[in-house]
């Protein structure tokens, strides 16, 4: 059963808390004052973001962080965490999450991302520990018949093993709730995170070459890559480019203590959208990003890639009304937070 508890009470564990996403909501976390358990194998991210975070929050809310290095599948080591720690509730972001790499490699997407799932989820039971936030997406809308998306637009076709497996973890997650009552169930389902945190200190490091739009102009902009790929400039949208609904990491980050805050001593499953509201063109933002870095970003129409949507935003409406959470930051400072951290940190965390 869930029970209530203040945040100074409550120890939340953070899988892939060293993440892009996990990392800007432990500081959210840290700073509401919770207790906070990261759990990250670090095989796409950097143990400098624990530096990093401390810097942000202060040695006094540093000393309520913990970080254990270990693979979410491995359920000993799930099992040890369990053990040192009275754990709460758990936010669940541990997982693979580049779209292009999943279609190459879908047995390891979906043996990681559901893999991973059910060996937290089977760990928290043996626990009695059933309280979980999970990091979904908007994906799972696939190609939306009607615009704003609502948490009532139906569960579509996906389009890439990535996808599936948000799909299937969110089924995993709500069957769990549907045969065990106790069970207190958050779907996050995201929209388009981007930006940094204000102190330029923590952002997004993608290894190799970017798969999402917002690093790779970041790139281009602090000169690492030639010039931004457009894919595709003929869709039914005012300048022909994509559009998507993007959000400030910072705003999606304190969306996650909202859904804490609300979930408190409930139980049930409910799901959320976390996104602006408001649909952005790729030419858009190029252009945003221009104005932040103060030069004009070169760009090339590619061909369409198969699979992109034409366009997607969120209604946040229930977010708003029920949890008291709402989007406060537009594009010019996410693309602001994103050059402040990458002109700093032009290889993101290393040397």
């Amino acid at each position: 059963m869930s029970l209530e508890k203040t945040p100074s009470e409550t120890c939340v564990l953070v899988t892939g808390g060293a993440g892009f996403i996990g990392s800007h909501t432990v500081v959210e976390l840290l700073e509401g004052g919770y207790q906070v358990v990261i759990v990250d194998d670090l095989s796409n991210a950097s143990e400098k973001v624990l530096d990093r975070i401390a810097q942000i929050v202060g040695d006094e809310a540093a000393e309520r962080m913990s970080f254990i290095r270990a693979d979410v599948a491995d359920r000993d080591a799930l099992e040890a965490v369990f053990e040192s720690f009275p754990i709460d509730r758990v936010i669940h972001f541990a997982g693979f999450k580049a779209v292009g790499e999943s279609v190459a490699k879908p047995i390891e997407y979906y043996g990681n991302n559901i893999g991973n799932t059910i060996a937290l989820i089977d760990t928290m039971r043996a626990y009695g520990c059933k309280d979980i936030i999970f990091s979904s997406s908007a994906t799972v809308y696939g190609d939306p018949d009607a615009l704003p998306l609502t948490e009532q637009s139906p569960k579509k076709f996906c389009t890439n093993p990535y996808g599936w497996t948000k799909w299937m973890i969110e089924q995993i997650l709500m069957d769990t709730a549907t045969a065990d009552p106790e069970w207190n169930v958050v779907l996050l389902r995201y929209f388009n995170p981007i930006g940094a945190h204000e102190s330029g200190l923590i952002g997004e490091d993608p290894k190799g070459i970017p798969n999402n739009l917002l690093p790779y102009v970041a790139q281009v902009a602090v000169g690492k890559r030639d010039c931004v790929h457009v894919f595709g400039n003929d869709y039914d949208t005012p300048d022909g480019t994509g559009v998507r609904d993007y959000i400030h990491v910072v705003d999606l980050a304190a969306g996650h203590v909202s859904a804490l805050a609300w979930m408190n001593g409930r139980t049930g499953c409910e799901i959320f959208n976390l996104g602006t509201g408001t649909g952005t063109s790729v030419l858009e933002i190029i252009k945003a990003f221009s104005e932040a870095c103060g030069r004009e970003l070169p760009y090339v129409i590619e061909a369409r890639r198969p699979g992109d949507v034409t366009a997607n935003w969120a209604d946040c409406t229930k977010a708003r009304e029920l949890m008291g959470w709402e989007a406060t930051r537009g594009i010019a400072e996410m693309c602001r937070d994103s050059w402040n951290w990458q002109s700093h940190n032009p290889d993101g965390y290393g040397e």
